[in-house]
């Protein structure tokens, strides 16, 4: 029942998300914001491929620290197709926690170390969704310096309005 919670928000979330990455523009894949930052195309390429890479290691009851690797998608059309896997992924794996597994502690260990312990349901919660959210805003202002229409997302940006605000009507 926890894992259909999470996979019922997840869907409602992918339509949101994939809206935004449709907006980057291609000949925008390697502009950042700062020396520091992710190209648009990393971070597009990121918030497609996070899904899946959470599920998949929600899979195990353990694992190593992640490698932080950021690959430089070649095109925007590539960016969705992993946006697609992920959500298979997603879709597929996701419903086979029941909720025993979903309240077992599951950790990263470095070696005999232990670095983070919490319940399955946590980790979903706060890297496949969160987190997942998180890189979504960040994705918007990258978007705004653009100078992109942002989409709406929970509630209207400057660009669009939401099911929450619909357009005004014609007196």
């Amino acid at each position: 029942m926890l894992a259909q919670y999470l996979l019922a928000e997840f869907e409602a979330q992918v339509p949101v998300t994939r809206r935004f990455l449709e907006r980057l523009p291609e000949n925008s894949l390697t502009w950042k914001p700062h020396p520091r930052s992710l190209t648009a195309g990393q971070l597009a390429y990121h918030l497609a491929f996070v899904p899946e890479g959470v599920v998949r290691g929600a899979q195990k009851n353990e694992i190593p620290p992640p490698d932080f690797q950021f690959p430089q998608p070649v095109s925007v059309q590539q960016v969705l197709d992993t946006l697609d896997q992920s959500v298979a992924t997603v879709r597929e794996v996701l419903p086979g926690f029941d909720d025993a597994a979903m309240n077992a502690i599951w950790r990263i260990v470095d070696g005999d170390r232990e670095l983070v312990a919490m319940p399955r349901i946590a980790f979903l919660r706060n890297i496949m969704l969160n987190h997942w959210y998180q890189h979504r805003g960040q994705f918007c202002v990258y978007l705004r310096l653009l100078d992109v229409a942002v989409p709406s997302s929970w509630g209207p940006s400057a660009d669009e309005s939401s099911a929450l605000q619909p357009e005004p009507q014609p007196a």
